[in-house]
């Protein structure tokens, strides 16, 4: 299965986002890039790609355990920013992103633990990708745009290990499916 562990933001701030990224596709050059959708809007703490089945199961223990150990927090996007000369455009985050990025680390970590290989490690960077483009491109104005942008607070109260199904049927504009396989409690709660 291809798996990465994330945070999801609550409906309310999706639809914040979504009237954000409305008025971003009425910039000009906006149909160049290619926009994801509101299935994929999350903060990915932990890229795993594909996973042996036999892993899975501890993977999700340590998971368990990583999401026990770390309490819940409060978050928000705000501003945006991009990667790779205009390769992706994303929504950034305010809150206690000490806490988040501690999860983050530890959803690595549980990955590492259960076998599961991983790359070198990079310091985590909150952001939640809103466009991509196969080329750079200036995206000056849309982090211009984000600038501004802030969302409604949250409690991040639970940790989702994720699987992304990829499109097959290679139709331009296809996205991702993406389905929540497990869900834990922050701070053992619940």
């Amino acid at each position: 299965m291809r798996l990465f562990a994330a945070v999801l933001p609550p409906d309310e701030v999706v639809h914040e986002l979504a009237l954000e990224v409305a008025e971003l596709k009425r910039l000009p050059g906006a149909d160049g890039l290619r926009w994801t959708g509101r299935p994929g809007w999350h903060f990915t703490l932990a890229f795993y790609g594909e996973v042996e089945d036999d892993l899975v199961s501890e993977l999700s223990a340590r998971l368990e355990r990583a999401a026990h150990r770390t309490p819940a927090f409060p978050l928000a996007l705000r501003g945006g920013g991009q990667f790779g000369r205009g390769r992706a455009l994303w929504a950034g985050a305010e809150g206690d992103l000490v806490t988040l990025r501690l999860l983050a680390d530890r959803t690595e970590a549980a990955a590492r633990k259960a076998g599961v290989p991983m790359g070198e490690h990079r310091r985590y960077k909150a952001h939640l990708t809103v466009a991509r483009s196969r080329h750079a491109v200036n995206a000056r104005a849309y982090v211009d745009a984000l600038a501004g942008f802030g969302s409604r607070t949250w409690t991040v109260d639970e940790l989702v290990l994720v699987r992304s199904n990829l499109p097959k049927s290679g139709l331009a504009g296809e996205q991702p499916r993406y389905e929540a396989v497990a869900r834990w409690p922050l701070g053992g709660a619940g």
